[in-house]
This record gives structure tokens, C-alpha cells and sequence, in this order.
């Protein structure tokens, strides 16, 4: 059976099987072999492959990785626990902002000790924008059930759809900005997730206490583990279900 997910791979790429096999060390004819006929290639060369092509080795071959395999990987992706997001320096946040090459993606309710604790939130975000790096703000619906909700429950009624308002307003200067996409949701949202290119850091959400009083754990994307795709494939169904945000209805 052909290999359909390396042959997506490839394509996506822009690679042809003569130019991977020159950079991978085989010839054209095993390469096409891998493609056509399905054959798993020998771990090193597996290794190679994904890095040249940016994919989990996982993905590419499911049958091949064991799950001795995939529970060291994902161990290797756990970097560190905090007891609650208050424990993680302004300066932490700071640096993965600067640093961020291609991806920042945050989704929350609210998330509003972004703009509390870095004065130059918008900048640095905007500044990103106009780098290249694709920004995506996911962040709740004030008027919507699962704020309301999400308020009753921690015993603070209104305002936590106060705090997304406010979330709202003060990214109103980035909405509508190249390279800035911003929606707004109103799911359940059992984590808050904060990813900066291969840096993930999961802000667990616990029955009857606010998100900024729960553990974080911070992840560093690793081919074949688990636990990073796990949770981007968590804030991409959220995406797909949210909405367009629209400062002139958020604002009003």
C-alpha cells in the first residue's frame, strides 16, 4: 500500500524524491519505493526524513514507532510543571513572545495578564505580524454561555465576561492587522494553551477555581511524542468552531 502521507509530505514541501534522496543519503529509486509500495525506511533514515520534511515520524509511519517509542518521546517533550501561572516570570512570557519565528497561537477566556504584565503586548505582537510570524488569538465570547457559565462556577459571577470585554478591548488595535487573525469562541474550555513555535505551555483548568490558580505545564515539541500535538490539535478545533472577532461588536 502506498505511503499517501509522504507523498502529501513531499508535495507539501516542494520536494521532488531526487532532491530528498540527495539530501537524505539514498538513491531516487528507494525513495519512490518508500512512496509506492509503502516500505518503512530504516529508523535513521526515518529521522533524517522528518526533519527534512518537518513532520512527526509517527505520522509518517504509525506501524514503525513502538510504544516504548512514543512514551519516551513524550516524556522528552515534558520540560517543566508550575504549581499555578502566577509562578511563570513576566520575563518568561516576554522571551517567548521576542523569540517566536512562526507561530503564536493563545487561546483562553480572557488571558488579560498578558496585557497586566507586559506593557508592550500589543507591540510585540504587532512587530511579530509584520515579521512573518503567523498570530492567532482565540480568546472568549463575553455575552456567550460558556463565559457565563465558567463565572457561576468560580464564584465570581459577571466578571469573567468582564474580563474578556476588557481582553477585547485592549487587542482592539490588532484585530484587522496583517498577519494577525483573531476569533472569538464560546466552548468549554477545559485548558488554556499558550503555544510559541515548539514551546507549549498548558494552563489546566479545575472545577471552582480560576485558571490563574491552576497548574501549567510547559512542553517543547519533540518528533514522535504525543503530548504538543495533543494539545494543538486541541486549539484547532476550537478554532474551526469560532468566529471571526469584530472589534464594532466587541467594543459596542
Amino acid at each position: 500500500m502506498a505511503n499517501e502521507r509522504l507523498r502529501s509530505a513531499l508535495a507539501a514541501a516542494g520536494l521532488t524524491p531526487q532532491a530528498v534522496g540527495e539530501q537524505v543519503g539514498v538513491d531516487t529509486k528507494t525513495i519512490e519505493r518508500w512512496i509506492s509500495t509503502g516500505r518503512t525506511p530504516h529508523r535513521a533514515n526515518r529521522t533524517r526524513l522528518c526533519t527534512l520534511l518537518g513532520r512527526d515520524e509517527e505520522y509518517l509511519w504509525p506501524d514503525a514507532v513502538s510504544d516504548a517509542q512514543v512514551r519516551s518521546a513524550s516524556h522528552a517533550e515534558f520540560v517543566d510543571i508550575h504549581p499555578n501561572r502566577g509562578s511563570i516570570a513576566a520575563a518568561t512570557w516576554h522571551s517567548l513572545l521576542v523569540n517566536a519565528q512562526e507561530s503564536i497561537d493563545l487561546l483562553a477566556y480572557a488571558a488579560s495578564f498578558f496585557h497586566d504584565t507586559i506593557s508592550d503586548f500589543n507591540e510585540l505582537l504587532l512587530d511579530k505580524a509584520r515579521a512573518g510570524v503567523w498570530v492567532r488569538l482565540l480568546f472568549g465570547d463575553p455575552k456567550g454561555g460558556a463565559v457565563q457559565l465558567r463565572g457561576e462556577e468560580e464564584g465570581i459571577g459577571d466578571s469573567l465576561s468582564g474580563r474578556c470585554s476588557l481582553s477585547w478591548k485592549y487587542l482592539a488595535p490588532c484585530i484587522g492587522i496583517p498577519g494577525v487573525e483573531a476569533r472569538v469562541h464560546d466552548t468549554t474550555l477545559y485548558t488554556s494553551i499558550f503555544r510559541f513555535d515548539d514551546d507549549l505551555f498548558a494552563n489546566t483548568h479545575v472545577y471552582g477555581a480560576p485558571a490563574n490558580h491552576s497548574p501549567v505545564m510547559h512542553l517543547h515539541r519533540v518528533a514522535g511524542g504525543r503530548l504538543f500535538p495533543h494539545f494543538l490539535d486541541a486549539f484547532a478545533r476550537v478554532w474551526d468552531s469560532a468566529v471571526q472577532a469584530d472589534s464594532t461588536t466587541l467594543l459596542a
